[in-house]
């Protein structure tokens, strides 16, 4: 069960990686998304290997004992490159010097991944340790070199991106500034994982047993970390494209009052388009805007421009400012203009069309104060009451 710890959050970022696979073919050339593909399966791979389970599984297959220790430790050593080569794409500057920044650090973390396994091999660890290889080999020669310089190189690069987002989340805003606070939250917990480490290592040196912070404490503080780091490089890259998405969908309902009142008489071109469900949203406001537009062609010869000027005159003097004022007699013309129409469906009453008031109402956002006023202005309701009672005393 211990091992859901390390194998769910694993799962979780590799089924971020699965996601951005269909994409990578038109992104590969972007060095920012580049690395946060490589970032992404690398902190899986990292939270897979580091797995009890795993490490029994690798030790067997290489015939090595604890060959499993240096492997995690490369590839945690990899992730922090990952982070820091992310970092530098992100910040932006040139290219050319991004590049040579970023193949700066590659190389030394390619130094130490080297160390490691160097280290590894010319130290005593014949006995297999699946959940404490650090504390038990830590008076180890060669082998306690080895834990020292992945802690050490973990902890460099865990303080360096912790300063470097802190300082630059106070200079940014919006989904940028989120993703920020994420990873310096993630790499926290990633100096906190460090302490529990160096903590239990040092309780050895000192004769002292607090093996329980490595084993017991520090594996879930990384498992949230990881998670945190990924989710703080992932939110600014997909945070304004679900934004623009929320926001599709938020109009989309708040025109539903509008639409479904326009669309309720006889049927209007356009109005009985059906989207499939999984239609996007965007796709949807568009074919919800433009039934919304016939609709106001069809009751074009119904609207009156002089209960427009007045209701607009009756916002206004209620305090609305002048798009508000605007909407209010634009949903006021048309629920009067849907009366009319409902008891008059031939037109025999009206006196031709009036396209300047058709044209007069507006796209988008402005629809959406349109259908809200629609639905709870009470100058609109008065209108609507009005042009019902008129109806009622024509003979």
């Amino acid at each position: 069960m211990k091992d859901l710890g390390y194998y769910v959050p694993a799962v979780l970022l590799a089924t971020g990686f699965a996601c951005r696979v269909p994409g990578m073919r038109r992104t590969w050339r972007d060095p920012l998304l580049r690395t946060v593909n490589t970032l992404l399966i690398v902190a899986s791979s990292v939270l897979f290997f580091a797995a009890p389970t795993t490490i029994a599984l690798v030790n067997r297959v290489t015939g090595v004992p604890n060959f499993s220790g240096p492997l995690v430790y490369s590839i945690l050593t990899a992730y922090n490159a990952a982070c820091l080569v992310m970092i530098i794409n992100w910040r932006g500057g040139s290219p050319e010097a991004a590049r040579r920044a970023s193949l700066r650090c590659l190389a030394a973390y390619a130094l130490v991944i080297v160390a490691l396994f160097t280290l590894f091999s010319l130290g005593d660890h014949s006995k297999e340790r699946l959940r404490d290889l650090d504390t038990y080999y830590a008076n180890t020669p060669c082998i306690r070199e080895m834990i020292v310089l992945y802690l050490v190189a973990h902890s460099i690069a865990s303080l360096v991106t912790t300063v470097l987002c802190w300082k630059w989340s106070v200079r940014v805003h919006g989904w940028l500034r989120v993703g920020l606070v994420l990873i310096v939250s993630g790499y926290l917990l990633n100096l906190v994982f460090d302490v529990l480490k160096f903590g239990a290592v040092g309780a050895r040196w000192s004769g002292h047993d607090w093996d329980w912070l490595s084993t017991d404490a520090a594996p879930p503080v990384a498992s949230v970390s990881a998670l945190l780091v990924a989710a703080g490089f992932i939110v600014p890259l997909v945070g304004p494209r679900l934004s623009h998405t929320w926001q599709s969908w938020s109009a989309y309902r708040r025109l539903g009052p509008l639409w479904r009142a326009l669309h309720a008489g006889p049927t209007v071109e356009g109005g009985s388009v059906r989207m499939a469900w999984w239609s996007p949203a965007e796709l949807r406001l568009t074919y919800r805007e433009a039934g919304i537009l016939d609709g106001f062609l069809s009751l074009a010869p119904y609207f009156d421009l002089a209960l427009h000027a007045a209701a607009r005159s009756a916002a206004a003097g209620a305090g609305a400012d002048p798009r508000r004022a605007k909407a209010v007699a634009d949903a006021a013309m048309i629920a009067a203009a849907l009366t009319a129409r409902a008891r008059d469906p031939e037109g025999r009453a009206v006196r031709g069309e009036q396209p300047e008031a058709a044209s007069a109402i507006e796209r988008a956002q402005d629809l959406v104060l349109v259908s809200e006023a629609f639905r709870t202005s009470p100058i609109v309701e008065a209108a609507r009451r009005d042009s019902a009672r008129a109806g009622s005393k024509q003979p």
